[in-house]
C-alpha cells in the first residue's frame, strides 16, 4: 500500500518524472537558447511551487528558518541552476539517451559524497550497485 512516508514510491515516481522531463526538454530547447529554456523551466517550477505551497497551507517565512538550514538550501539552488544550465546545454547538444543516464553520475557522486560529509556507511550491495551505476556511464560514454 502507498503512504505517504513511503520513500520507494516517491523515489519512484522522481524518476519516471525526471525521466518525461529530459525528453520532454529534448523536444522544447529545438531552436532555443538552453540558458533561456532553463528560464522558462525554472520560472514554470516556481509559479506551480508556489501555488502548491500556498494552497497545501504550508508558507512560512523563509527568513524565521535556522541560518543553517536557510544557507544550505540556498546553496543546495545554487548546485541545481548549475546543474540545470549543464544538463539543459548537454541535452541540446547530446543525444537524451545518452546525456541523461551520464547525467546520473550523480549517483554515484551522491554515493561518494555522502560518506566524506554526511558519515554514511553504504553496505557492500549497496556498493556494488553503485559500482555498477558507474560502470554502466562508462560503457554509455564510450564510443
Amino acid at each position: 500500500m502507498v503512504s505517504m512516508s513511503n520513500w520507494l514510491f516517491w523515489a519512484l515516481l522522481s524518476a519516471v518524472f525526471a525521466a518525461l522531463t529530459s525528453i520532454l526538454a529534448k523536444v522544447g530547447i529545438e531552436g532555443v537558447d538552453s540558458d533561456l529554456a532553463t528560464l522558462i523551466r525554472t520560472f514554470v517550477i516556481v509559479m506551480v511551487l508556489g501555488v502548491f505551497v500556498f494552497a497545501t497551507a504550508k508558507w512560512t517565512n523563509p527568513f524565521s528558518l535556522r541560518p543553517k538550514t536557510l544557507t544550505f538550501l540556498v546553496l543546495s539552488g545554487l548546485a541545481t541552476c548549475a546543474s540545470w544550465v549543464c544538463y539543459f546545454r548537454a541535452l541540446q547538444i547530446g543525444e537524451a539517451s545518452k546525456v541523461a543516464p551520464i547525467d546520473k553520475l550523480s549517483v554515484v557522486l551522491v554515493a561518494v559524497f555522502a560518506v566524506l560529509f554526511l558519515g554514511e556507511r553504504p553496505s557492500l550491495k549497496d556498493w556494488l550497485g553503485i559500482a555498477l551505476v558507474a560502470l554502466g556511464t562508462v560503457v554509455l560514454a564510450l564510443k
